[in-house]
């Protein structure tokens, strides 16, 4: 392999914006949320076991040192055990000075590893995995067509942590619209407090052209909450997460009106703090806000 070029449109966390990404998948193999437009045009797609090797060979000889590898695309943890574990062996031989591998995981993909798969995962280098949560609840989650629920997510999010594998969780403030934006804020905290994740990030609605969801609002079957409204959302996310062990908290995604982090439950006033002065100042996106 002479060239290499990645198979776009191309998503990684912002957390592994300097990571090596190594894209084994193609697309999402859920890929039919109504908010969600990354991989609407893309059909999911496992690539070949000696394509990706071949394609790990080609970094390898193009970058001189790697710390982190990310592997792609959308919920790549679906890729059957067998050849996962090959690629997971691939990648220490030719990359053994990388320091963590990380990975997108839908709640399916998790529960369909066993508790001693997800174990010699984490053996083999696999220190973080990314579960969109999105809602709390049932209602807002089926509405969403998600395909799965609460007690699905809460398993899987257990199940990751109890293979000693880092968890990073993250919902979407606004999601439930304004009917159902309390019962979405409330069961969302209840949701985070029960799993104690490590990271636990909340993003805003972005309604997308091209998404079920955009037709639902221009229908007017779907009320969108306010700028002031989303920020009152994630308040009552964070005033009702209590969470045991350190969790860090991040808003500061660029949908999100103000930017906001801190630890929980060390810097749960700081933040609602931070929340009640943008909302009462009216300065959102105007000020990088945070809570430390």
């Amino acid at each position: 392999m002479t060239e290499y070029e990645y198979n776009y449109p191309l998503y990684r966390p912002p957390s592994e914006a300097y990571s090596l990404i190594i894209q084994a998948t193609l697309g999402c193999s859920q890929n039919k949320c109504t908010f969600c437009s990354m991989y609407k045009g893309k059909k999911f797609t496992i690539k070949p076991l000696e394509q990706i090797k071949e394609e790990i060979d080609f970094f390898r000889k193009h970058i001189r040192k790697v710390q982190r590898i990310f592997i792609a695309d959308g919920d790549a943890l679906i890729i059957p055990m067998k050849i996962l574990k090959e690629i997971f062996l691939y990648i220490n031989e030719r990359f053994p000075e990388a320091e963590r591998i990380s990975i997108y995981g839908s709640p399916k993909s998790i529960l369909l590893k066993s508790d001693e798969e997800l174990k010699e995962l984490h053996n083999l280098g696999l220190k973080l995995v990314y579960l969109g949560v999105e809602s709390g609840s049932d209602k807002v989650l089926s509405y969403v067509k998600k395909g799965a629920d609460r007690r699905e997510i809460i398993e899987a999010g257990k199940k990751i942590k109890k293979a000693g594998i880092s968890l990073s969780v993250t919902a979407i403030a606004g999601l439930g619209g304004k009917e159902n934006s309390n019962e979405h804020a409330l069961l969302t905290a209840d949701f985070v407090s029960h799993i104690n994740p490590d990271y636990f990030g909340i993003l805003s609605l972005m309604i997308e052209e091209g998404t079920e969801l955009y037709n639902e609002y221009h229908q007017g079957k779907f009320k969108p909450l306010s700028n002031v409204e989303i920020l009152e959302e994630i308040k009552l996310i964070i005033e009702n997460t209590n969470v045991i062990e350190k969790c860090i908290f991040r808003s500061n995604h660029a949908s999100n009106y103000v930017p906001l982090r801190g630890v929980l439950p060390d810097d749960k006033e700081n933040i609602i703090e931070a929340i009640n002065y943008a909302v009462k100042n009216n300065r959102m996106k105007k000020d990088s806000l945070r809570a430390l």
